[in-house]
């Protein structure tokens, strides 16, 4: 064999060994996230609200709305945005996705509504209806949407959610679609699956495990999530676990514990394979902050991670990509 043909098919070999491993390195992200607010009480200045964007965009969802001007000067002061966080409010966030209408959701949306921009909210509807009758009603304050109460002051647009219909967010590249959760009974929560191109995110509100609620939601989520996983389409789930295990199940109301946590992840998992779950990042949401509960959660997921999941504790006003 000559020099010439020995280094042709030396070169050959090393091609097709970067291209091998370029097919197996982590896919890019799809997502960006910048988490407004991640405790699930007390704190008001850091109550669920998760902006969303398409990776390379600069329009966002918000994934429920419990802080907004507190998180986006957060995000402004670490150079997450070069606008004002009223600016990066009226132009960058492009409407809201609310899970269920309780305060630790709705509080920023409420009270930043004066100094907004128009745009749509989205939401079942017994979400939309409380916000209508509730909150955007004379009198506990403006009506800034266009139903409900007269004068309509028509900033915020309601669109009525339909489970398992996946519509486009408005003014962004982004898809969602909606579905039912349990969260205590009679109270109703959802869970968003956001699509951007061919790639998922799942938020999911608060929600109750389906052992406690004697409910399948959840079941019925995992069931749609399962493919994406397995094509490694889905990129992360966002999901709370508001108190440690030391909570008495009666004292739950509509909440996940660490253990409650990994018996649905165990469910999921039965569906996918437990390997599918390596590549999808669980995202820990609504850590209630009473004491050291948020610590102890923590500790406790850590300790019993049986699946090896990959968890991730979001801080506010700190970017996570997926």
């Amino acid at each position: 064999m000559n020099k010439v043909i020995a280094f042709s098919l030396f070169l050959t070999l090393f091609i097709s060994q970067i291209g091998a491993a370029n097919a197996q390195s982590p896919a890019e992200p799809a997502f960006t996230v910048i988490p407004l607010g991640v405790r699930g009480g007390l704190d008001e200045s850091n109550l669920s609200a998760y902006l969303v964007a398409a990776k390379g965009s600069d329009d966002y969802i918000s994934l429920d709305a419990g802080t907004l001007y507190a998180g986006l000067k957060k995000a402004v002061d670490n150079g997450l945005f070069r606008q004002p966080p009223g600016t990066v409010l009226r132009s960058r966030v492009k409407g809201y996705f609310i899970s269920h209408p309780h305060l630790d959701h709705v509080a920023g949306l409420i009270i930043n509504s004066p100094d907004d921009s128009a745009k749509n909210i989205y939401g079942f509807p017994t979400c939309l209806a409380t916000l209508q009758d509730k909150y955007f009603s004379w009198k506990s304050w403006a009506n800034f949407g266009d139903e409900g109460e007269k004068p309509q002051l028509k900033k915020y647009h309601y669109v009525t959610l339909e489970p398992g219909r996946e519509i486009a967010a408005d003014n962004t590249p982004l898809f969602v679609q909606a579905f039912p959760l349990s969260h205590g009974k009679p109270f109703e929560s959802s869970a968003f699956l956001v699509r951007s191109n061919t790639q998922y995110l799942l938020y999911l509100g608060d929600t109750g495990a389906d052992s406690v609620e004697n409910a399948t939601n959840l079941h019925a989520l995992w069931t749609a999530a399962a493919p994406l996983i397995k094509e490694g389409a889905l990129h992360a789930i966002f999901i709370e676990v508001s108190f440690p295990n030391e909570q008495p199940i009666k004292s739950l109301f509509g909440h996940l514990t660490p253990a409650l946590l990994q018996q649905e992840m165990t469910a999921l998992a039965n569906l996918t394979g437990p390997q599918a779950l390596d590549k999808v990042s669980i995202v820990i949401t609504h850590r209630k902050p009473v004491g050291n509960q948020e610590e102890a959660i923590r500790r406790q997921l850590l300790a019993n991670n049986p699946l090896h999941l990959k968890l991730i504790f979001p801080q506010q006003a700190r970017r996570l990509e997926f």
